[in-house]
């Protein structure tokens, strides 16, 4: 009896081992895997998830086959029909918007932004564009971008005109750094300073810091000559013409001790036609041909006159 028992206990290790594979078949069915969890979690349905892993797969599958395209050397065309489809999906050119035009013609910049082998926005040749547009006098800068999904932005810097600058017989607006903007005729010239000479439109930013250092004579400045390319005549609109010295330093010395003499003694507008301080240690001044004439005529009849009251008693 005793011996029956132990033979059926005998089988006890095989049976122990399916105990624990069945248990810990158990515990894996009871405990769910960290994907499994998170889509517990989550507050979106499994058949929604699915469906967005099915979309980034195929994303995925699609940047590999642009990969291999690229590797393969046939990106131009990949690119051009992956920018035809965006533009037929909606994402084209229908819209230029132009900021900062004062001066030039918008149609110029619309005609230029709209002239492209395709309107789809991602075939739009940015880089070119504003290429182009720099041509263009008037430009000082421009910055072009797109807006999706249909409008092409650009953005404009205007130059700002300064002086006109005269020139073989020829009249042209130009700004501080020389650039001739446009010709001006005689009826239209702005009131602005007026450069006369070959390269003074070069010389448009140091004469306005020259005349700076003497405020009082500006808005009695007609014209500027520049002199052989190193100095400047600079005539007054009583007419008169001052003869300025060498160097950026020594014209303006010049000019501030001229506005000082003219303060006190009122050399403008007055007997002299043309004043030299070419020379820092001398200041020439010229008296007008009609106005010495007067004077000589002035002096022989003082001097008849002052012979007459000498005469005899």
């Amino acid at each position: 009896m005793s011996q029956t028992s132990t033979l059926k206990r005998g089988g006890g290790p095989a049976r122990k081992r399916a105990t624990v594979k069945a248990k810990s078949r158990r515990t894996s069915a009871k405990t769910p895997s960290l994907w499994g969890q998170l889509v517990d979690v989550s507050p979106f349905t499994q058949a929604a998830i699915d469906r967005v892993t099915t979309a980034v797969m195929v994303a995925m599958i699609g940047l590999a086959l642009v990969a291999v395209a690229v590797f393969a050397g046939v990106p131009g065309f990949v690119g051009t029909q992956i920018a035809t489809v965006a533009g037929q999906a909606g994402f084209a050119v229908k819209r230029v918007e132009v900021n900062g035009i004062d001066r030039m013609e918008r149609l110029s910049v619309y005609a230029i932004a709209l002239d492209q082998h395709s309107m789809a926005m991602p075939l739009v040749d940015l880089e070119k564009v504003r290429n182009q547009l720099m041509g263009y006098p008037w430009i000082k800068d421009a910055r072009v971008y797109r807006r999706l999904p249909d409008t092409l932005v650009v953005d404009i810097v205007e130059r700002k005109p300064a002086a006109v600058w005269q020139h073989n017989q020829k009249l042209s607006l130009i700004d501080e750094e020389g650039w001739v903007l446009e010709p001006v005729s005689v009826a239209s010239v702005p009131d602005l300073p007026f450069l006369i000479g070959n390269r003074a439109n070069m010389q448009t930013a140091p004469f306005k810091s020259l005349v700076n250092r003497a405020p009082s004579l500006e808005p009695m400045i007609a014209s500027a000559t520049w002199v052989g390319a190193r100095r400047w005549d600079v005539r007054f609109q009583s007419g008169e013409t001052l003869a300025l010295p060498e160097g950026e330093e020594a014209a303006g010395r010049a000019l501030i001790k001229f506005a000082r003499i003219d303060g006190v003694q009122r050399l403008l507008g007055g007997r002299y036609a043309r004043f030299d301080m070419r020379d820092p240690t001398k200041f020439v001044a010229k008296i007008k041909p009609k106005q010495a004439s007067i004077d000589q005529t002035t002096q022989a009849s003082g001097a008849s006159k002052g012979s007459a009251d000498n005469g005899p008693a």
